[in-house]
């Protein structure tokens, strides 16, 4: 269900400087913004940390609890030997990954609601048949977070899409396609799994695929306040992640803790998704895209990270341009919104469970999701 465009943080692993009784400094290898992320500890606020320091910050995060900003030398020495600081991190740069593959098929639905491999193997053909209950993910919400925001016009997703916040001062549209496809994957009328389900976007990378980890970190967090607020089952579909990074990691485990369910793509580096965030995280969904043979992708990550596979090889899905523009990709960024849609539509159809267990549930009806098992 994962489609083409997972959405990386092509970054390097981080080497720890710690100095004495300071809190430890996570310098970054790759790309940098010329920011630092401070992690607090405990229960400390970070509004009246801030204002009891005297920093000048860029956001202040309530549920990952630190804030993001520009910091002088004197700032950062200050920061890490403050007894309240649990860590700093040097902020990294988020990349998108390209497209795999682009050819015309619809079998993701078919093999979403059949139990056992589909008998036309013919992943461009247009006959099969997607049976659902009429509930389809009724009064829950999807936090769409893949790297270019959401075509909210497209015939396919309105009225139900929605703009939710931007991240990273790029402009309140889908300048890509890749979110779109993404939307449309997890709850179009026509492409989409939970077809009654809302679609909120929240951009946090720019339309070429890069942008800085605070600004993920910030829309994750946004993300818990807007679910808490509606008082609504919520998932957020996540399709991006890159080399192992904890502040991330932090983050979507804020999501789960708040009850959030939160689906990511595993990547698409044929590589073991263990030394991936989010994709290491275990209280999210990751999942791994399959092919209509019910085999993984030749691209998809693997591993014992993974939860979950799903069809991420030639998908049909929604596309920018005008309001009935479709286009065909593959990648694991197209499992991870159908996956998200099958949440929406489990939780419409029997109520909303706690996380853990929806991880379980997908895993027992894997058959019934186009699962390829290793």
């Amino acid at each position: 269900m994962i489609g083409f465009f997972s959405t990386f943080l092509a970054t390097s692993l981080l080497n720890t400087f710690g100095l004495g009784g300071q809190a430890p400094l996570f310098k970054h290898t790759g790309e940098t913004t010329g920011r630092h992320i401070v992690k607090l500890k405990g229960t400390t606020g970070a509004t009246d940390f801030v204002r009891s320091i005297g920093v000048e910050v860029i956001n202040e995060w309530r549920n990952f609890n630190g804030f993001v900003g520009n910091f002088d030398d004197t700032m950062l020495s200050r920061l890490r030997a403050s007894p309240f600081v649990e860590s700093v991190y040097e902020d990294g740069v988020a990349y998108a990954m390209g497209t795999v593959s682009q050819t015309n098929a619809a079998w993701g639905l078919g093999r979403l609601s059949s139990t056992a491999k589909l008998a036309v193997q013919d992943d461009r053909s247009y006959s099969f048949t997607y049976t659902y209950d009429s509930s389809a993910g009724t009064g829950v919400d999807i936090y769409l977070i893949p790297l270019s925001g959401v075509y909210t016009d497209h015939s396919d997703l309105t009225p139900r899409a929605k703009w939710g916040k931007t991240f990273g001062g790029y402009a309140d549209a889908d300048g890509n396609g890749h979110g779109t496809h993404c939307a449309g994957i997890a709850a179009g009328t026509r492409y989409g799994v939970a077809k009654n389900t809302s679609i909120i976007a929240v951009k946090v990378l720019s339309d070429g695929g890069s942008g800085a980890y605070s600004d993920v970190i910030s829309g994750l967090d946004w993300v818990i306040s807007a679910a808490a607020t509606s008082h609504k089952p919520s998932i957020v579909s996540m399709s991006l992640g890159g080399p192992a990074f904890t502040p991330v990691d932090q983050a979507v485990a804020a999501l789960t803790a708040a009850g959030i369910h939160v689906a990511v793509a595993a990547g698409n580096d044929g590589d073991d998704a263990s030394d991936t965030s989010p994709a290491r995280e275990k209280s999210a969904v990751t999942v791994g895209a399959s092919t209509i043979g019910d085999i993984p992708a030749y691209f998809s990550n693997f591993g014992p990270a993974v939860d979950i596979w799903a069809p991420g090889y030639n998908i049909l899905s929604s596309w920018i341009g005008y309001p009935f523009a479709t286009n065909v990709i593959s990648g694991t960024s197209m499992a991870t919104p159908q996956v998200a849609g099958l949440i929406a539509y489990l939780i419409g159809l029997h109520g909303n469970v706690p996380t853990a267990n929806m991880t379980t549930l997908l895993q027992s009806l894997a058959g019934h999701i186009g699962s390829a098992r290793e």
